[in-house]
This record gives C-alpha cells, sequence and structure tokens, in this order.
C-alpha cells in the first residue's frame, strides 16, 4: 500500500487553478522530492494531504486513510513542518515538545522519554534548556522536525525545510532528513535542487499544479538525459574550438554546439556515430585537447528541460 496516493487532485481558488489533476504516489519509507518553482502548487499540495485544506475534486489517502473522509485520523499519524514554523520564544526546547506531546494526548513519562529521544535525535540536548526565542533559524527548524515527530507519525511532511537557511545550517537539516530514511516516510517539498539531489530517494516534479515528471532519481536522470559530449582544449586555442564548433553543427548528427572559453558542449542525436566521428574530428582540427567525456545529466538539466518545455499546462 502506498504512504500517499492521490488522483486527479484539484484545488481552484475564484479563477485560480492552483492544483490542475495532481496524480501520484510515495512508497512507504522512502524520501520523496516534491519539487518545483515557486507557485507550481506544492504547499497547496500538503495542505490537502495534511488535511487543512480540501480538493475541489479528486481524492488522496495518507497512511492509508483517506483524507477527504476522516481528516482527524490523517492528522493522527502524519507529523507536519510548515514553511514558517511558529514557537513559543519563552519555552525551553524541553518544554516546548513536553507542551506538543500533551496535545497528542502522551502520558508524562512518553512525553519525557520521547523529548529526550527527540532531542537528541536533532542535536539539540545540550541547548534543551535554553529559550528558543535565542535559537538561530537551523536550530528552530531541527527543533521543528522534532516536534513533527513527537507522536511518532507514519508520514512526515516537511514544506521547504531548508529554503532559509545558511549552508550550515541547511548541512545540519538536511543530514537530520537523510536519518529520519526508513522511519517514516519522508513527504519534502521544495524548489532546491541541490537539496533533492542530496537526500531524496524519488522525485515528483510539479508545474502549473500538475505532475510532469515523476521517478527514482537515477531512473528520471536516464530518462531524460540528452547524449551531450563535453570537450576542453588548451587556453590559447579558443578560436580553432569556436571554429570547430561551428563546422560540427553541419553534421546531420550533431543537434548543437555551444563554446565557452576553452570549453565545448555538444549535444548529439546519434550516440554511436558521435563515439566514432566527433574525437576524429577535434584531432583532424588541430585541436588539444586537456578533457573529453560523455555529460552525465544533472537533475537541474531534467527540471529546467521539463518545467521549461512547458509539458503542464494550467
Amino acid at each position: 500500500m502506498a504512504a500517499i496516493q492521490t488522483e486527479g487532485l484539484v484545488k481552484t481558488f475564484g479563477r485560480v487553478r492552483a492544483l490542475d489533476g495532481l496524480t501520484l504516489t510515495v512508497e512507504p519509507g522512502t524520501i520523496y522530492g516534491f519539487l518545483g518553482p515557486n507557485g507550481a502548487g506544492k504547499t497547496t499540495t500538503i495542505r490537502i494531504l495534511t488535511g487543512l485544506a480540501r480538493p475541489t475534486a479528486g481524492c488522496a489517502t495518507v497512511a492509508g486513510v483517506d483524507v477527504g473522509r476522516d481528516h482527524r485520523e490523517v492528522q493522527r499519524r502524519i507529523g507536519y513542518l510548515p514553511e514558517e514554523p511558529a514557537f513559543y520564544p519563552w519555552m525551553t526546547p524541553r518544554e516546548f515538545l513536553d507542551h506538543v506531546g500533551r496535545a497528542f494526548g502522551l502520558p508524562s513519562r512518553d512525553r519525557a522519554r520521547r523529548a529526550e529521544e527527540l532531542l537528541s535525535l536533532v542535536g539539540l540536548a545540550e541547548v534543551s534548556k535554553r529559550r528558543i526565542g535565542g535559537f538561530s533559524r537551523g536550530m528552530r527548524q531541527r527543533l521543528g522536525i522534532a516536534q513533527a515527530l513527537v507522536n511518532q507519525p507514519t508520514v512526515l511532511f516537511l514544506d521547504e525545510p531548508a529554503s532559509a537557511l545558511d549552508p550550515a545550517g541547511r548541512k545540519e537539516v538536511l543530514d537530520l532528513i537523510s536519518r529520519l530514511r526508513g522511519q517514516a516516510t519522508v513527504f519534502m517539498s521544495t524548489h532546491i535542487l541541490a537539496d533533492v539531489e542530496r537526500v531524496c530517494d524519488t522525485i515528483g516534479i510539479i508545474a502549473h499544479g500538475r505532475i510532469v515528471a515523476e521517478a527514482k532519481q537515477e531512473e528520471l536522470l536516464a530518462r531524460y538525459a540528452v547524449p551531450a559530449f563535453e570537450v576542453e582544449c588548451d587556453h590559447g586555442a579558443e578560436a580553432r574550438l569556436t571554429a570547430w564548433a561551428d563546422a560540427l553543427q553541419q553534421r546531420s548528427w550533431v543537434d548543437s554546439a555551444a563554446v565557452n572559453g576553452a570549453v565545448a558542449h555538444i549535444v548529439v542525436n546519434d550516440i554511436e556515430i558521435a563515439k566514432r566521428e566527433l574525437l576524429r574530428s577535434a584531432v583532424a582540427a588541430d585541436l588539444v585537447l586537456t578533457h573529453y567525456a560523455m555529460v552525465r545529466p544533472s537533475l537541474e538539466d531534467v527540471f529546467l528541460r521539463l518545467v521549461g518545455e512547458g509539458r503542464a499546462t494550467s
């Protein structure tokens, strides 16, 4: 059974269609990266899946529970970290986690034990008696993840968990999310490609309220790979490199050839011919190469290709 399943989710706000038939599947125990530009519908999706909003049409289940029929049971089984979590600044982390435990109806002994476990997990045990008001943004985000785990949720929703953090804070939070793999299903919404590439098993790319691609990270990179080569020559030979790249574009097996300084990026449509002819052609053009390689696509390449092509329409 999928940890999260949606079918044809639609959400409108007046004339604005925030979600337009959203369908996705999240497998149990995985870290799912919900990737899309700002305004794509990420937060709206999370609000529906957490029971904080109702869809205009379509259906969704979370942890086996129909969100539309029993949102209270959904909220009992999930944890949620909003994009801008709020805390009582006069409380200590221990007091705050105890407060959250009370809201879930946990007995006193269980609250104390759970607070100790979570403060250790998120690296806040040594500052457990300090006031939250003096915490850095990264420390507050880690505390936010701890409060989302108090009830030992089956599914954990994180809305842009690292988007406003400095590099050190981002590393702390992403390392923590990675350690949650297998303990809960993590659904992480973000527009930061590097964060998804670092911690997520499966990626769903959303644009204009629709999923335009969904697959495991390696499968996604392979599926949308563009056959390309990178060629670098000695500095001082840029003019010859540019002339060679211009001539290459007349070949039927070359789609494009762009030069940036001493590096040429060649996109081809027949990889086998390119393997035979490209290096031979460079040597014939009297280029002394310092680097020659097939280029592995990045998640950024895939993302820009899918979102930029406008495969999804509003």
